[in-house]
């Protein structure tokens, strides 16, 4: 079937993409190592009870809560460029 100048297998190929670059995402901000004392971004100390349950935790709680907003705003990217993705 012809569907303009799309492969028969593209919007698979998009939905594979789009999967593998959020599992990248994901893997790039699992915490690892040993957990810093003092916040990166802020300089405020971190928890004792935050740097045991997160091992490798590098935020403040703060700063950790901003960084996931900025994240959540990432994520609202839209592979696709069709009509019916973009109207949701």
């Amino acid at each position: 079937m012809a569907n303009g100048w799309a492969g028969d297998d593209a919007v698979n190929q998009q939905i594979e993409d789009s999967i593998k670059d959020e599992v990248k995402r994901a893997r790039r901000n699992v915490s690892c190592g040993e957990s810093l004392q003092y916040c990166e971004e802020c300089g405020e100390e971190i928890p004792l009870a935050r740097r045991q349950a997160v091992p490798g935790v590098r935020l403040c709680i703060n700063c950790q809560e901003e960084a996931d907003k900025q994240q959540k705003a990432f994520s609202l990217y839209n592979r696709r460029g069709s009509k019916d993705s973009q109207l949701k």
